[in-house]
C-alpha cells in the first residue's frame, strides 16, 4: 500500500511541474512584444508602455492606457481610441 501511495505522490509532483512550466511558457509568449505608445488627445499627450503577444496587441493595450488617462468619459475615450497614436517605439 505504501508503494502505491509513493507512486501517486510522484505523479502529482510531475503534474505540478508540468503545469508550472506550461503557465510560465504561455505567460512568456503573451509578453513577447513591448512598445511605448504616445497619444495626443485634446492638446494633452500621454505615453504608456505595454506588452503583448503581437505588435497590434501591445500597441492597442498601450493606447488604451493613454486614452483612459486623457479622455473624460466613455464617449471621449472611444474617440481617442479611434485616433492614431502620435508615436510608437519598440522597448527592449
Amino acid at each position: 500500500m505504501a508503494q502505491k501511495s509513493h507512486r501517486v505522490q510522484w505523479i502529482i509532483l510531475v503534474g505540478a511541474v508540468v503545469l508550472i512550466f506550461v503557465l510560465a511558457y504561455s505567460s512568456y509568449q503573451q509578453m513577447r512584444e513591448r512598445y511605448e505608445v504616445c497619444v495626443t488627445f485634446q492638446g494633452a499627450t500621454h505615453c504608456a508602455t505595454a506588452a503583448g503577444s503581437t505588435y497590434n496587441q501591445a500597441v492597442r493595450s498601450a493606447q488604451e492606457i493613454d486614452c483612459q488617462l486623457l479622455a473624460r468619459g466613455r464617449d471621449e475615450n472611444m474617440v481617442c481610441l479611434a485616433s492614431s497614436p502620435t508615436s510608437i517605439r519598440p522597448v527592449k
